[in-house]
This record gives C-alpha cells, structure tokens and sequence, in this order.
C-alpha cells in the first residue's frame, strides 16, 4: 500500500534517456507525482511530459538532473526558473568535484537546497535501486525522500562534490584496469594469442584477494626502475602491432615518476 506522504510526493526528472528513463519509471511504480522533460525523448508512461526544466520543476519537492555534466549548468539555470524556495536540486550526473561545487553554489545562490549524487553502478537493471552516494547541504533530505521509495542512498557527512570524488577515484581504479584489459587482449588478438591471454587475465582476478593491492603497489615503486624498461619494451611491441599503447606508454610514464621518486628519497 502507498502512503500519503510517498503519493504526495512532487518529483522533476530531466533527461529521460537510458538512466533518467529507468529511475522516473521506478518512481512512478512507487507512487510518486512525476514529471519529466527531455528534448530528445518523450516520458515514460505514468510521467507527465513537460515543454522545459522550468515546467517539469515548477511546484516539485525534488527535481532530478539526469542529462550530462555538459549540459548541468544549463539544466540548472533553466530549472530554477520553475523550482520553488522548498524545491531540492539532486544533480545525478558524473561530473568532477568542481563542477558539483558550482552548481550547489548557483543553487544556493537563488536559496535551492543542493545535493551531489553519484550513482555507483550502472543504471539498467536497477533503476532506482541503483546504490548512491549522496553529499552537501540537502544530502540527509534526500535520502529522507527516496529511501521510502526503494532508493539506496548513502549519505556522506561532507559538502556538494565529496560524492563525485570518491566516484571519481574508483573509477580511476577500475576504469583504468578495464583499460588495460581492453588494450593488452587487442595487442593480444593482433598477436594471434587472445584465448591465452584471455585465460590469464580472468586467472589473476579470481586469485586476487587482501593481499594483491599491497604486492601491486610496492612491487611496483620496489621494481619501477625494472618495470619502465619493460613497459616501454611493451608500447614498442603495441606499436609494431599496430595498437595504440595508451596504457603501456601511461604506465611506463607512471613507472619512471616512480624510480624518480625513490632516487630523490
């Protein structure tokens, strides 16, 4: 059964593509009041499409940014023509900390609460249960909001930006590691040997555990001087493959960084 508080429940999506789609429907399927806008894309069913930001944000309790880190600002400026002094602004896209911090700082500057959030996985599949981190001044407020709805929200005691840093930093991490995996089966594949490289690669995951970040790093600052010969061994080899080596040649660069700074110690 749905509450009267979840039906009374004013929500703005804008952007209604892949991800803004999938969460506007959850939102729906909760009961909330939802109303969405999107140049390029109609609303799902159960959201009421809307002509602009100002329109879709006009008399909502919390409006969702879900478009790019391009078009942010604009959204926001747009919106905040229709957003009420008791509208919430959730800017939902993967942007860096900086740009969080200026569009809670627009916000504020017309008396918006603000929040980053950063959605930690992909979207499809899981809509609004996609997990979240969620920081600055109207984060507690948001959580309070949509976890009644279904919403994994993890709220983090700091200003608009900490979400998108740390959702930044794993995907430096992990990211870079899908890179590399990318490059070296392509330089594989053009080696004629991808099955074997293939079973190698998926062997090291599943023997990773505890230990295997502490043997990567130190290996590393303990052998870089080693290991910049071998990676450029490596970027040489891509390139006589054919394959561009963007992470051999960024890993030699970080390898060499590294011998430096133990000769300087």
């Amino acid at each position: 059964m749905i509450s009267n508080a979840v039906e009374d429940l004013r929500i703005a999506v804008l952007g209604l593509g892949e991800a803004g789609g999938a969460i506007a429907g959850d939102l729906v399927a909760a009961g909330a009041r939802v109303r969405g806008y999107d140049p390029k894309v109609s609303a799902p069913p159960g959201v009421v499409d809307t002509g602009s930001e100002a329109e879709a944000a006009a008399g909502s309790d919390l409006v969702l940014s879900v478009n790019s880190a391009s078009d942010a600002v604009d959204a926001l400026r747009a919106g905040l023509a229709g957003a009420s002094p008791d509208s919430l602004w959730a800017d939902l896209n993967t942007a860096s900390p900086a740009l969080k911090r200026h569009l809670g700082e627009i916000a504020g500057d017309s008396g918006i609460d603000f929040v980053d959030v950063s959605l930690m996985a992909t979207v499809p599949g899981r809509g609004l249960r996609t997990a979240m981190l969620a920081s600055g001044p109207g984060s507690a407020r948001y959580a309070g909001l949509l976890r009644p709805l279904g919403a994994d929200v993890d709220v983090l005691d700091g200003p608009a930006g900490l979400a998108a840093e740390r959702k930044l930093l794993r995907s430096v991490f992990y990211k870079g590691l899908a890179a590399a995996a990318v490059e070296a089966l392509d330089a594989a594949r053009a080696a004629g040997c991808e099955d074997w490289l293939r079973e190698i690669i998926a062997e090291e995951l599943t023997r990773a555990d505890a230990t295997t970040l502490d043997r990567l790093v130190e290996g590393s600052r303990r052998h870089a001087v080693r290991r910049t010969a071998e990676m450029k061994a490596a970027a040489d080899m891509l390139g006589d493959l054919d394959v561009p080596p963007l992470i051999a040649t960024a890993s030699r660069d970080l390898l060499r960084r590294l011998s430096r700074e133990e000769r300087d110690e």
